[in-house]
C-alpha cells in the first residue's frame, strides 16, 4: 500500500525503488497493478525509457501471492545474443567452451516466483520460440542436459519499443506478442503527466537538501521541458541541481542550459521554449478532458482545427495514443474480469427460504457475495435479485460456484434474460474503460 503524503499525492516504496505519484494517470496505473497482480498471467509493460517500467514490475510481484517467493530480473539488451539462452534456461557441465560446471538458469531461479524479462524486444527468435514454449507450460532442457525441467513463474516482461511494429517487421513472434499481451500496461511519459514532475522533483529535493526549494521560474522551466530521459532524467538534474547550487533556493538559472538554465537576454523569450510551454499546456488540458478534443479547444480559446494542427505539429496524437489507454486486456483476460459492486443481493432457496447478503463484484455470468452464513442451505437452484447502481432490477437464477469458511461465496447465473445479460456486460465494460482498461481482440 502506497503512503499517503496529501490529498493528491501517493509515496509508493517496494523493494528499495521509490515512486511519487501526483496524477490522476498514475494513481489510475497503480490501481491497475494491484488488479493485474492478483492473476498469474504474463504482463508486457509498455514505455520510454526511463519512465518508471521496472518500477511498476516490482509493484506487481509485491502486490501479488508470489510475493514471498523469487524476484528474479534479466536486461534483455545487456546481455550477448549467444548467452541470453544460457542465462534463461541454464547449462549443464561441457555444454559450450567454459562451461565448467553445471548453472541452474533464471527459470529455475525464479520457480514459484516472478520473472522480470526487461528489453524483451531485443530477444533473438530461438529464444524467442523457447520462451513461448515455457509459457505454455512446455517442459524445457538446459543447454546441454538430457533432464526435464518444469518450472512455475509468472514471466512480467517490459520495452520501450513498439512490439506491434516490430510483429509487423517479423522481428518478434506473434503468438508471443499476444501470449505476453494478455495484461498491457502503458506508463505515460512523465512529460503528459506534469503534477507527477512538480512533486517527484519537490519530494527529491526534500530528501537530499531538505533546506532548499525550488523558485516558481524553475518550477516552470521543469514543466517546459520535454523529458525525454523522464523519471531517471528528472532524478539526475534535481540531485545536480541540488548539489551545485550555493543557495537555499533552486532557480531557473542554476539548471541544465537545455532545460533553463543558460544566461539569457533580458525579455528575450526563446522560441523553443515558447512551444514547449504551448506543448505542455495542451497535453495537460487534454488529459482533463480525458481526451476530448472539442472540451480542450473550448478551455485554450482556440478552434477545434487550430487544435488538430497543433496536435499534429506537436505529434501529441500518436503520444496520447501510445500512453492512453493505461492498459490493454486480452480476450481471455476479459472474461475473468469482475467489476467491485457492493448492493443488497436477495436469495430464495428452494425450500423457499429468504437470505439476504451482499455483493463483492460482477461478471456477465455471476457475481461474488459475502455474509452467505451456511452455504449448505443453498444447494440446488436459487432464485437471486439485486439492483444495479443505476436502478436496473436483475433476476437469476443461479448455483454455488464456491463457497469458503468466511461467507464469501460465488454465484454463477444458470438462467438469465439476454437483454439483461447485454446490459450488464456493458456495464462491465464501462468500468474497465473508468479504470483505464480497453479490450483486444481474442486471438
Amino acid at each position: 500500500m502506497p503512503e499517503s503524503t496529501s490529498a493528491e499525492t501517493s509515496r509508493y516504496q517496494i523493494q528499495g525503488f521509490e515512486a511519487v505519484v501526483c496524477s490522476e494517470a498514475m494513481h489510475k496505473l497503480m490501481q491497475m497493478v494491484e488488479r493485474v497482480a492478483r492473476s498469474s498471467a504474463a504482463v508486457l509493460i509498455i514505455g520510454e525509457t526511463g519512465s518508471g517500467k521496472e518500477f511498476v514490475a516490482r509493484a506487481i510481484h509485491h502486490n501479488s501471492l508470489r510475493c514471498n517467493k523469487p524476484w528474479v530480473d534479466l536486461n534483455c539488451a545487456a546481455l550477448p545474443e549467444n548467452l541470453v539462452e544460457s542465462e534463461l534456461f541454464g547449462y549443464e557441465k561441457g555444454a559450450f567452451s567454459g562451461a565448467d560446471t553445471p548453472k541452474p538458469g533464471l527459470f529455475e531461479l525464479a520457480d514459484h516466483g516472478t520473472l522480470f524479462l526487461d528489453e524483451i524486444g531485443e530477444l533473438e527468435p530461438k529464444v524467442q520460440v523457447k520462451l513461448l514454449r515455457v509459457l505454455d507450460g512446455v517442459t524445457y532442457y538446459r543447454l546441454g542436459g538430457s533432464k526435464k525441467i518444469s518450472v512455475d513463474v509468472r514471466i512480467v516482461a517490459a520495452t520501450n519499443r513498439d512490439l506491434e511494429e516490430q510483429v509487423r517487421a517479423g522481428r518478434f513472434r506473434s503468438d508471443l506478442y499476444h501470449r505476453l499481451g494478455q495484461f498491457q500496461l502503458k506508463v505515460p511519459p512523465l512529460r503528459s503527466r506534469p503534477e507527477d514532475i512538480v512533486g517527484l522533483a519537490e519530494v527529491l529535493l526534500k530528501q537530499h537538501k531538505p533546506e532548499m526549494r525550488f523558485s516558481d521560474d524553475a518550477l516552470h522551466a521543469l514543466l517546459a521541458y520535454s523529458w525525454p530521459g523522464n523519471v531517471r532524467e528528472l532524478k539526475n538534474i534535481v540531485l545536480q541541481a541540488a548539489t551545485m547550487s550555493e543557495d537555499t533556493e533552486i532557480r531557473a538559472a542554476d539548471l541544465p542550459p537545455e532545460i533553463g538554465g543558460s544566461p539569457r537576454v533580458e525579455d528575450e523569450v526563446p522560441t523553443r521554449d515558447l512551444a514547449e510551454i504551448e506543448r505542455q499546456t495542451i497535453v495537460k488540458v487534454l488529459a482533463g478532458t480525458s481526451g476530448h478534443q472539442g472540451q480542450a479547444a473550448e478551455q485554450l480559446g482556440i478552434s477545434r482545427r487550430t487544435l488538430s494542427r497543433k496536435l499534429k505539429q506537436y505529434k501529441i496524437d500518436a503520444e496520447r495514443r501510445s500512453s492512453n489507454p493505461l492498459g490493454l486486456l486480452g480476450g481471455e483476460q476479459q472474461s475473468y474480469f469482475r467489476a467491485a459492486l457492493d448492493v443488497p443481493v436477495a436469495i430464495r432457496t428452494k425450500w423457499d427460504e429468504e437470505l439476504t447478503v451482499r455483493s463483492i463484484n460482477l461478471a456477465a455470468g455471476g457475481l461474488a457475495v459475502s455474509g452467505l452464513v451456511n452455504p449448505l442451505k443453498c444447494s440446488g437452484d436459487l432464485e437471486i435479485r439485486f439492483t444495479m447502481p443505476e436502478g436496473m432490477a436483475v433476476e437469476a437464477t443461479g448455483r454455488i460456484a464456491w463457497a469458503d469458511v468466511r461467507g464469501k461465496a460465488g454465484l454463477r447465473f444458470t438462467q438469465i434474460d439476454a437483454q439483461v445479460v447485454a446490459k450488464l456486460q456493458q456495464w462491465i465494460s464501462d468500468k474497465q474503460q473508468e479504470e483505464g482498461w480497453t479490450v483486444t481482440e481474442s486471438r
